[in-house]
């Protein structure tokens, strides 16, 4: 599943920061986007690294705070880069409550 929304990202984010670029888009619209990436390369070490579930459950959620916040602040300017995010948003729904209960059951 990655491996496809991995492509999703390289290529709309890819577009937003080539936006950006061309002047067409405000800083303001890419931080979101700059923020979700780092947020969510950052799990995997903390999760299975660190083995940390607080820490992972932490990451999670504020990656699907910018994911939020990165769609909405980039649909006026270009919406299909928040429609070709949407498969990426219920994954990272999905794994926010699993994240959420993993800790839970946990600590």
């Amino acid at each position: 599943m990655w491996s496809v929304l991995y492509t999703i990202i390289a290529i709309s984010y890819g577009y937003v920061v080539y936006l950006y670029c061309k002047g067409v888009l405000p800083f303001a619209v890419l931080l979101p986007f700059i923020l979700n990436i780092v947020f969510n390369l950052a799990f995997t070490p903390l999760q299975f690294g660190l083995q940390n579930n607080v820490l992972a459950a932490i990451d999670i959620v504020l990656v699907f705070i910018t994911l939020v916040w990165a769609l909405y602040a980039i649909y006026p300017h270009a919406p299909l880069v928040m429609y070709a995010n949407i498969p990426y948003l219920l994954w990272v729904s999905f794994a926010t409550a699993l994240q959420l209960t993993i800790t839970y059951l946990n600590f």
